[in-house]
């Protein structure tokens, strides 16, 4: 296996611009994630990185060697598609033997080969099926052993469980996983689904319009927000944005919402008067009864050990996850209280995160990992 290095990686499809000067780094046995909605350019990187596209400039470098125009052919990797692309007309054994077989690796070196796939994906026992009479699940299963079966540098993964139903995607997450650590694979992994990117990554790159929005672990995405893209697109709910006015002295903790004072981490650069866009976590938001910014009830989703509750206040909707054991009625007016040392800050103007003395971590777009 091997590093992948991507710098002021760019590509234009004549006027459109698919991928804006990306920079990033897969350590050696790494799972990556590139993360986004479709048309972010996440699945363009990767065929770059593939060799299936070339970029316009920048370079792309396996294990120190620069392949940014060498052919797919010449790069030792291995692609998984969304679609299984299996040759119906063999079994299992055949499909996942089939990469040895163009090489002309001796029969028993294949033989041992594909057992060992098998073993590793847990489909041995699929070895003398037809592909056709398969599961969706076990033909992902397939795909992939066809491509570990060479041990590639990498592996390169295009929405491998799109087309998987909900009970078998959930599966295949943990079982990717599990292989790529059996192996010790580097895996670039391309998704639109946050749970999975979530749920797998060591590391993520967030993605939109072209550019590389935050690079950085789950938890620092999670925790630490770059920009109010990412704030919105990561979470279920997603964090709270409330945008609002306010003329900050250097060191101020607090501003004033409906003019009740809310705390606030310390700035950790200029301050002044500015639009502020303040970011709260559903889970870092209270309920009082006195104090607090003032919000009218207007749903609650119980989710079983918590709930979901939905509030109107001057500054927008405000959702909050608290616990089940909670008596919360629609039309209720309790205040809300916000975890001071986990709220996000934002420019209003840009859409960026503000420093504060709390926040760490945030990488935003072209940031090396």
């Amino acid at each position: 296996m091997a590093e992948i290095r991507v710098e002021n990686l760019h590509k234009s499809f004549g006027t459109f611009t698919a991928v804006v000067e990306s920079n990033f780094t897969v350590r050696d046995g790494e799972f990556f994630v590139m993360l986004g909605p479709s048309g972010c350019g996440k699945t363009t990187t990767l065929r770059m990185i593939a060799g299936l596209e070339l970029p316009t400039s920048g370079r792309i470098l396996l294990g120190g060697e620069d392949v940014t125009f060498k052919r797919a052919s010449q790069r030792d990797i291995a692609f998984v598609f969304q679609l299984f692309a299996l040759y119906p007309h063999m079994n299992v054994r055949k499909n996942i033997a089939f990469p040895l077989v163009s090489q002309g690796m001796p029969k028993a070196e294949i033989k041992a080969a594909v057992q060992e796939a098998a073993r590793l994906l847990r489909i041995d026992h699929l070895l003398d099926m037809p592909v056709s009479g398969l599961a969706g699940g076990d033909r992902q299963r397939v795909a992939l052993g066809r491509a570990i079966v060479r041990r590639p540098k990498a592996f390169l993964m295009d929405e491998p469980l799109g087309a998987l139903d909900a009970e078998f995607r959930d599966m295949m997450v943990h079982e990717l996983r599990g292989l790529h650590d059996r192996i010790g694979a580097t895996t670039v992994y391309v998704t639109h689904d946050q749970m999975e990117a979530m749920s797998m990554a060591d590391k993520i790159a967030v993605m939109n319009h072209g550019v590389v929005e935050q690079f950085g672990t789950p938890q620092e995405i999670y925790d630490n927000p770059a920009s109010t893209y990412v704030a919105d697109f990561i979470g279920s709910p997603p964090m709270n944005l409330l945008p609002c006015e306010a003329a900050l002295q250097p060191g101020a903790t607090e501003i004033r919402l409906d003019g009740r004072p809310i705390a606030i981490p310390r700035l950790a650069e200029a301050a002044g008067s500015i639009r502020l866009i303040l970011g709260a976590r559903p889970e870092h938001v209270r309920l009082v009864d006195e104090g607090g910014l003032r919000a009218e009830v207007m749903g609650v989703e119980y989710l079983g050990t918590t709930q979901i509750v939905t509030l109107s206040t001057s500054y927008g909707l405000v959702r909050a996850r608290v616990s089940s054991g909670t008596t919360v009625r629609r039309g209720e007016t309790p205040g809300l209280v916000f975890k001071t040392e986990r709220l996000s800050l934002f420019d209003g103007a840009n859409g960026r995160a503000l420093r504060t003395t709390t926040s760490a971590g945030i990488q935003p777009g072209g940031a090396n990992g």
